[in-house]
């Protein structure tokens, strides 16, 4: 599943980005209402916070090169800065804009399910990163679709992420079983 995703992600990005156009949605315009009824809703966006997102990185990153996992490691310290160019790239492209910032897709979620991701690939997909992923990367989302960005925008930026994380962890050799609990790989 791992390899097949990115093709079917890159395909997800892209219709969608076609289907939305340039403008909102009224799946958009509902979470745009729920965000303006509850502002406190706004707060979720600490999941999507470049810094908060940079720390969790970083946590990563020492994790793997405490345990010497060089290719993982260069993974992880590349795969976050493929992901801002990649939306980046995909803003300008598709063209969206909410308010005078490019949308689709949204930036800090496409950061922000790359970097969980690659907590969730490193844990060895452990149950409890794979929770703990998915819980904040759906409150993320909604933090990100009641303020600064369409819902569909956050979507956008799921198919994105997912498909990069799935391309680092075939780079980073991990996307094979892992015999006999074998989280480095290092049996063969």
């Amino acid at each position: 599943m791992i390899r097949g995703w990115p093709p079917i992600g890159l395909t997800g990005l892209i219709l969608l980005g076609l289907a939305v156009g340039k403008g909102s949605t009224p799946l958009d315009d509902w979470f745009f209402a729920v965000g303006e009824r509850y502002p406190w809703l706004g707060r979720l966006l600490v999941f999507t916070d470049g810094r908060v997102i940079l720390a969790l990185w970083a946590v990563v990153l020492a994790t793997v090169l405490i345990r010497r996992r060089w290719r993982p490691a260069a993974v992880v310290a590349v795969a976050p800065v493929v992901a801002v160019f990649s939306a980046r790239f995909a803003k300008s492209v598709f063209g969206r804009f909410k308010g005078d910032s490019l949308a689709y897709p949204s930036g800090h979620t496409t950061l922000a399910v790359v970097v969980l991701g690659l907590c969730v690939v490193i844990a060895g997909a452990a149950m409890w990163s794979v929770v703990a992923a998915l819980l904040a990367a759906l409150l993320g989302v909604l933090g990100q679709a009641v303020t600064y960005h369409y819902f569909t925008d956050a979507i956008g930026a799921i198919f994105l992420g997912t498909a990069l994380v799935c391309a680092a962890a075939w780079a980073g050799g991990l996307d094979r079983c892992q015999p006999r609990c074998d989280l480095d790989h290092s049996s063969s």
